[in-house]
């Protein structure tokens, strides 16, 4: 009897509670709806809200890797920047969670993706190049592979991203490393204004003169500050280019690829000459991709060609293999090693971890595992007379070194994080061993940190001077209702940083 009063008193609380829960999902989704119709009337045409079960929604909310996606409750495409301000209005007096997205290159979840309003930037695509200032003014949802092309007829470039398919707003606004940034620095070196929304909705032009501080922010500060929807940038000459992509396939080649590497990171000193070496577990084969001629390779696309043709012809795996595997676009996380060089010993270590993880990981249904290995001249940082917040700081070169996985089975997520976490502490005590101490607290690439990362490797030092920022254009916080490294009304930096 006592255990019949007993259940009869607990099971009507547990379905109280789990009815409670059910209500307050249901009433935030209802809310958010309900936000989503009214941004729909604020909107002017063309600008317009699309709802899940569409194409236009698939296309304007989906990343490129699936591991990126939340499903929003509504995706928002706006053609205007005072669109964008009404979008912000709302969302402010409405307080809900949002994201906005520009190329959806993204490969950490929640840092362009939302449960609440999704906004793209797929609108925002014009381009503008000024013959008399050598500038170019172009939206935040193009692709870089699509301003290249415009910019090709008139003979000149701008410093943007290396591969296909990545969007130019987050490229930037993290830092951006390009084939040219040993000749101009990173890609917001070049920039001389950004249009920006606030986050009350005011659309501004920012620049050196007009907000130093804020133009500091924006400058490796990420989506802290308000909606960029358009750049302006300094352009430089572009002719034919002598270059591309060789493939080695053959791991006892792998040793000479890795002592070319060094000697380059070590040696070179000419700002147009760059390298990347991709070193890759592909689907059971380990694969090395570089510039090297004179080493025995399965491929090649070094030819004399225009820059945009060498773009479109890159490849970070072999995309046949690919889509036999995982015909929809892969699960994907990457993490960034901070590198000050790349000796022979380093570059050993990393393709013995290739070796020995891609076996490991590939009955988790492994795509590919790659290493991207990218030496600079120590000379990049000194291309930008202003102060930026990424890094934190310019005495130490850091290069971005890239640890790359892509995975078809959603429910191995954590063994994949897991994996390249334990690849970035070794690389990391490999380098600590080689005499670089600061190693640990340097300052990571945002663009290729894990959503998890601590904020101190991301803004360490400029973290007060940020806040100061945070604190005046956005005081109400309405940033931080998206995802991304946020930065908080209040925070300690350890101490040596």
């Amino acid at each position: 009897m006592a255990m019949n009063r007993t259940y009869s008193t607990t099971l009507p609380l547990f379905l109280i509670l789990s009815l409670a829960i059910s209500f307050i999902v249901m009433a935030q989704s209802t809310q958010i709806q309900d936000v989503c119709a009214q941004i729909a009337t604020a909107l002017s045409a063309p600008s317009a809200v699309h709802y899940a079960g569409t194409e236009s929604f698939k296309k304007f909310s989906e990343h490129w890797a699936s591991s990126s996606n939340q499903v929003p409750a509504c995706a928002v495409q706006p053609h205007t920047a005072d669109d964008v301000g009404k979008i912000l209005q709302i969302i402010d007096r409405t307080r809900t969670p949002f994201a906005v997205m520009g190329g959806g290159h993204a490969t950490s979840p929640f840092l362009s993706s939302t449960e609440g309003v999704h906004i793209s930037t797929s609108a925002f695509t014009s381009i503008e190049y000024n013959e008399v200032t050598k500038t170019v003014k172009f939206g935040a949802g193009l692709k870089w592979e699509e301003l290249y092309a415009a910019l090709e007829p008139y003979g000149v470039n701008v410093p943007g991203g290396r591969i296909p398919g990545v969007g130019v707003g987050g490229f930037i606004l993290g830092g951006g490393y390009s084939l040219h940034t040993n000749q101009v620095g990173l890609s917001f070196d070049s920039i001389v204004a950004f249009e920006l929304v606030k986050p009350t909705g005011e659309v501004v032009e920012v620049t050196h003169e007009s907000d130093p501080e804020l133009f500091f922010a924006l400058k490796g500060g990420g989506n802290n500050f308000g909606v960029v929807t358009k750049f302006t940038m300094k352009t430089f000459p572009q002719g034919q280019i002598w270059g591309g992509t060789i493939t080695y396939a053959d791991p006892a080649v792998f040793g000479a690829v890795n002592a070319a590497t060094a000697k380059f990171s070590a040696e070179s000193t000419d700002p147009k000459a760059v390298l990347l070496a991709y070193t890759t577990f592909f689907q059971g084969t380990p694969l090395l991709q570089a510039q090297f001629l004179n080493i025995s390779s399965v491929a090649s696309t070094v030819a004399t060609q225009s820059f945009t043709a060498m773009i479109n012809a890159i490849t970070i795996s072999p995309r046949p293999g690919w889509s036999a595997v995982c015909p929809s676009i892969p699960c994907a996380h990457s993490l960034g090693v901070s590198v000050p060089a790349y000796s022979l010993s380093f570059m050993t270590v990393l393709t013995e971890q290739l070796l020995s993880v891609g076996p490991e990981l590939s009955d988790k249904s492994l795509i590919f595992l790659g290493f991207v290995s990218e030496p600079f001249i120590p000379s990049i940082l000194s291309h930008n007379t202003h102060d930026t917040a990424y890094p934190f700081t310019r005495d130490v070169l850091y290069t971005p070194f890239n640890i790359f996985v892509a995975w078809a089975d959603p429910s191995q997520d954590k063994a994949m994080k897991a994996a390249i976490e334990k690849i970035s502490e070794v690389l990391e005590k490999t380098l600590v061993e080689e005499g670089y101490k600061d190693v640990p607290t340097s300052p990571l690439y945002p663009n290729y940190a894990l959503w998890d990362a601590p904020l101190e490797r991301i803004y360490g030092t400029n973290l007060p001077k940020l806040q100061e920022v945070k604190r005046r254009v956005d005081p109400g916080d309405v940033m931080g209702l998206a995802g991304g490294f946020k930065v908080p009304s209040k925070a300690v930096v350890r101490d040596e940083l």
